[in-house]
């Protein structure tokens, strides 16, 4: 199943994102089978020894070891692709119990956990202790190399890459490294142009789950997430950790060429290209070019006559909405 790629100590193993065999190349450390016993093509699993320590059962694939036999098993079907918990109102299948009930929540709609705090329902617990996080802050995984500390563990997990810039998720098209096997579904997307993930509402489809609930927020209305300084509320927990930065002042994205530090990772974007110049965004008609997405779509207008910011007080209509202020300072008498 693995072999030796140009004779160095790194196996290449292929599997699909679901689990199924043959797909995108998973890069395995073969050190971690030095001096380990390997297991026969007839069986993949390592016995327990009577001395063999907390953990003695091991995958003769990887290496991978566990206390309990059962997580053995679930394990070994990460090699094998078998998913033998099958939903019976879908075709959807699994390789662990757990998830399929996790995917039976899907056809229920039942959302037993409710926030006490705001209106947020879910149909599991985990997130429901995962949603309070945004209301006490509290970061309970902490990173034993630096102060970084996160409400989660896959985010504990995501910035721990950074320090051991361990990749092994590797795509067979193009070479893309990656530390986690949900980035390189994501990637392999670029691929294939595949978008599985369907909105029952309307023709909109994704490549990630995560744009899907995105959209489906417009759908509902739902906001979950609500700051308790100012009752704003988002549909995305993201959202609310931008806007938070409005009241803490926090501004952790920072300039490496220069002391400029913003809140959002798109406004030092848009610093930074006062130190390169770069003028990325072409007027068609025209020629003119700006560094902004939204300069090019304000000059558009001066080509469209397009004027979508209108007074409310008057018939008078902009196509900017720094000259809508302006303009409305005239009825206020406030200075813009």
């Amino acid at each position: 199943m693995a072999e030796l790629v140009n004779g160095s100590p790194t196996a290449v193993y292929q599997t699909f994102c679901d689990g199924s065999s043959t797909g995108f190349l998973f890069d395995r450390d073969a050190s971690i089978r030095k001096d380990q016993p390997t297991a026969s093509k007839k069986s993949l699993v390592i016995e327990p020894e009577a001395n063999s320590g907390e953990k003695p059962y091991m995958c003769g694939e990887c290496g991978y070891r566990t206390a309990k036999k059962s997580h053995l098993s679930d394990h070994m079907r990460t090699h094998t692709g078998e998913k033998p918990y099958k939903c019976n109102q879908c075709d959807y299948s699994a390789a662990k119990k757990s998830h399929v009930d996790y995917h039976l929540a899907k056809h229920t709609g039942d959302k037993p956990y409710m926030c006490g705090k705001c209106e947020y329902r879910t149909a599991h617990k985990s997130h429901l202790s995962r949603h309070m996080r945004t209301h006490t802050r509290q970061k309970p995984y902490k990173c034993e190399k630096c102060d970084y500390s996160a409400a989660s563990k896959y985010q504990l997990d995501q910035h721990q890459a950074k320090h051991t810039g361990y990749k092994p998720y590797m795509c067979g098209e193009c070479g893309y490294r990656t530390a986690y096997k949900s980035h390189l579904c994501r990637h392999m997307g670029t691929h294939i142009g595949q978008k599985l993930f369907k909105c029952e509402q309307c023709d909109y489809s994704a490549a990630r789950k995560y744009h899907l609930d995105r959209h489906l927020a417009k759908h509902t209305g739902e906001k979950p997430y609500m700051c308790e300084e100012c009752g704003y509320r988002a549909a995305q927990k993201s959202h609310l950790s931008r806007h938070m930065r409005t009241h803490t002042g926090e501004k952790p994205y920072k300039c490496d060429q220069c002391d400029y530090s913003a809140a959002q990772t798109s406004t030092l974007n848009q610093h930074l290209v006062m130190h390169t110049g770069e003028k990325p965004y072409m007027c068609g008609e025209c020629g003119y070019r700006t560094y902004r997405k939204s300069h090019l779509s304000e000059h558009m207008s001066t080509h469209t006559g397009y004027k979508p910011y209108t007074c409310d007080q008057c018939d008078y209509s902009s196509a900017t909405k720094f000259n809508l202020d302006r303009h409305v300072s005239k009825h206020t008498g406030d200075k813009p």
